[in-house]
């Protein structure tokens, strides 16, 4: 169904070339970045009395950009399998599955070696949650996570900023330090998002004509078109088109659950940051205008059409909860949200946290 490693080839073609950097530069920033995430351990535990140093068993890599699409393609073979062997077995079936059968996992390993070229200069780190476990990359005790810094990327966007480069790969660090200590800390969490997803996976339509078709619609919907007769699908991501009526409940539980995870992130980070990182304001300011600047108008479209552009929004949404949230029965309190999966925010409480502390905490005291 999918031709992994011409995926992975196609990616590597295809990435911009990272910035000039000199062999010993290179290095050291390796080094410093990896210095910088053995800090950040303690920065993150005691600002968010979250885990223990048993708990950070996972490992961290300081990559490239052809490393970062190696792991990611890694990751999507484990979460995606369900899937694919779905499709797989109804491939053959129907005139739809001719089609597909002709579309191949050659023409399927481009197209997603190109998207990833696209994102592959752009992430700056990752919590890789669905790392598959291997004798090269060491499953972590909750099951295989690592934590990812791309170092070029972290290079270009802190010249590009004209920030203090040590402040900020500290700064970079402790967003994704506080993902780590997350599912580290909170052992339930990876199971509950790898069931959501695979919940959502498996009410995707697996019929082929059915996909090329919603790809039909996403690709008029980039280009600012619609077929004739159809109602204006107003400008909705291809994740937005290619579900079914009965995967919105699971998405919007998961869009709360990476709201929370990335507004934590960035709530930590600013509030660490003016103890550890001299420069955090200007470092904050000019990275949260370049997020609403964006870049070009082709990056632009291919943002809104990954639904890249939600996940700016999840940032901004989740900040603003976790802040209300600690404000109003401190940190303690907040982090009662990681207790089960039944005090998890709903999407509509992300947008009212006072909901959410009146469900979590009135209730139960």
């Amino acid at each position: 169904m999918v031709d992994w490693n011409l995926a992975v080839a196609t990616a590597t073609r295809l990435v911009r070339p990272g910035p000039e950097v000199s062999r010993d530069e290179a290095r050291a920033v390796v080094a410093e970045l990896r210095r910088h995430a053995k800090s950040s351990e303690e920065h993150v535990r005691s600002f968010t009395r979250m885990g223990t140093e048993e708990t950070h068993d996972t490992p961290v890599l300081v990559v490239d950009r052809a490393g970062w699409v190696r792991a990611n393609v890694a990751g999507f073979r484990e979460v995606l399998k369900p899937l694919l062997e779905k499709m797989k077995d109804r491939r053959g079936s129907g005139p739809g599955g001719a089609v597909l059968g002709a579309v191949g996992g050659k023409v399927t390993g481009v197209e997603l070696g190109m998207l990833l070229s696209f994102l592959a200069s752009r992430v700056l780190g990752q919590y890789e949650t669905f790392a598959p476990a291997t004798r090269e990359l060491p499953a972590g005790a909750n099951g295989g996570g690592r934590l990812l810094l791309v170092a070029p990327n972290i290079v270009h966007v802190e010249r590009e900023l004209d920030v203090d480069p040590h402040d900020f790969r500290l700064w970079v660090c402790l967003h994704e330090e506080t993902h780590r200590t997350q599912f580290s800390s909170v052992p339930w969490l990876r199971d509950h998002l790898e069931g959501e997803i695979q919940s959502f996976l498996g009410e995707t339509e697996v019929d082929p004509m059915t996909v090329l078709e919603r790809i039909r619609e996403a690709a008029q919907s980039l280009a600012g078109g619609r077929p004739e007769g159809e109602d204006d699908d107003g400008g909705r991501s291809f994740v937005e088109l290619v579900q079914t009526p009965a995967q919105r409940d699971i998405l919007a539980r998961l869009t709360a659950v990476m709201s929370l995870l990335e507004g934590h992130a960035d709530y930590v980070m600013d509030g660490v940051g003016p103890d550890v990182v001299p420069s955090v304001t200007e470092i904050r300011e000019k990275f949260k205008e370049r997020r609403q600047r964006g870049a070009s108008r082709l990056d632009q479209a291919l943002r809104k059409l990954l639904g890249l552009d939600a996940k700016l929004r999840q940032y901004r949404d989740g900040e603003r909860f976790v802040r209300a949230v600690v404000e109003e029965v401190g940190m303690d309190g907040f982090n009662r949200v990681w207790t089960s999966p039944n005090t998890l925010p709903t999407k509509a409480e992300i947008a009212k946290p006072a909901d959410w502390v009146a469900r979590v905490h009135r209730k139960a005291d």
